[in-house]
């Protein structure tokens, strides 16, 4: 059996595994959903649109407030881009917490707000540095 013949082989095993994977997931993902109780499911929902909403709110302040990094690219100081960058992250932490009434309960709740925050923070890095390039 050849090189070709052993990848395509593989590929075709490792396609139906992954099809298998992903079908059973959805499976399983909508069987829960429907059993589960109308309170966790509202939940599920509002802290889901709580979520995009922050996300989007991190991936639209850099570009909205362009002209302020604009201005911070003109003092030419690494500190002054470092200090708008923390601003910018502080202030969507602050969000995120708000979003969720000033509480995260539990372990997994910090540890995903940490992930947020450190997303946010070097989204903000790579932003600010293209639009300051830019402006």
């Amino acid at each position: 059996m050849g090189y070709n013949a052993a990848m395509d082989f593989l590929k075709s095993v490792t396609g139906k595994v992954v099809s298998a994977a992903l079908g059973l997931a959805v499976i399983a993902g909508g069987i829960s959903w429907w059993s589960m109780e109308a309170d966790t499911r509202s939940m599920l929902i509002s802290g889901t649109g709580r979520i995009v909403a922050w996300l989007l709110g991190v991936l639209l302040w850099p570009w909205a407030t362009f002209f302020v990094i604009a201005w911070v690219a003109k003092v030419n100081r690494n500190s002054a881009g470092a200090m708008l960058v923390a601003a910018y992250t502080i202030l969507e932490a602050a969000l995120l917490v708000w979003l969720f009434g000033w509480s995260l309960p539990g372990g997994a709740a910090w540890t995903f707000a940490g992930v947020g925050v450190l997303f946010a923070a070097v989204y903000n890095v790579l932003a600010c540095d293209w639009i300051a390039e830019k402006v």
